[in-house]
């Protein structure tokens, strides 16, 4: 999961940035509407995270015009406890839930599970393909029954396979998954991550497609 953190103040962003990096959700911080905008409009996000009280505009303005330009990214709106005509604004202007400031971090993680759920069409937290088991509430996958240990973006890519089963990815949209706009980034660097993974899940699963990307195959081929 990739999720986008628009929030201005330093010490909130602060610990959710932590949070998800320990459950190993894939996330970037910024602190503007302008950052924020371009984000959602170029990359492959899955959820954001929208403060309202914005420096540069309005977080509610902000929310109103990516749904009059059709864009269906999930938002969880966090607000100021004594906002609440704004958390009822924000519902109405398109938002998927919110959260008022002061929050615990588990109530909004768990919020963050419903609304990926939601989107993707899941009911529950737990995918499973072949003998791949994932729990997206408590970031373990495991293998026949054996827990895996997978770094962050070796989860991160585990995940994106297992929510589109037998559909050919491109790497493009891999690596926006994985490291947003990040600039130094290796141009084998998702040919090593599938490597790793494939070290620890059965090879046939993650099949190659020539020139394009890869596929996480639901078919077992027999020897």
């Amino acid at each position: 999961m990739f999720v986008v953190l628009v929030e201005d103040d330093p010490y909130i962003a602060e610990s959710i940035v932590a949070a998800l990096d320990y459950l190993k959700i894939s996330v970037e911080h910024v602190s503007t509407a302008r950052a924020a905008d371009y984000f959602i409009r170029h990359s492959a996000v899955d959820l954001c995270l929208l403060d309202l009280g914005l420096p540069d505009q309005d977080g509610l303005e902000l929310l109103q015009a990516w749904r009059q330009d059709q864009l269906h990214v999930p938002v969880l709106v966090l607000t100021a406890r004594n906002q609440k005509q704004q958390c009822i604004e924000a519902l109405n202007a398109g938002a998927d839930d919110y959260l008022t400031k002061p929050f615990d971090l588990n109530e909004l993680l768990a919020r963050i599970h419903a609304l990926a759920r939601r989107h993707s069409g899941y009911s529950s937290n737990l995918l499973q393909v072949r003998d791949l088991k994932l729990n997206r509430a408590t970031h373990q996958a495991y293998y026949r029954e054996t827990l895996l240990s997978l770094s962050r973006r070796e989860y991160t890519l585990l995940e994106i396979f297992m929510l589109h089963p037998d559909q050919v990815l491109k790497n493009e949209q891999l690596i926006d998954k994985l490291y947003g706009f990040q600039d130094s980034i290796e141009s084998n660097a998702i040919n090593v991550h599938i490597y790793h993974l494939r070290q620890k899940i059965h090879a046939d699963i993650i099949q190659t497609v020539r020139g394009v990307g890869y596929m996480f195959s639901t078919t077992e081929i027999k020897p």
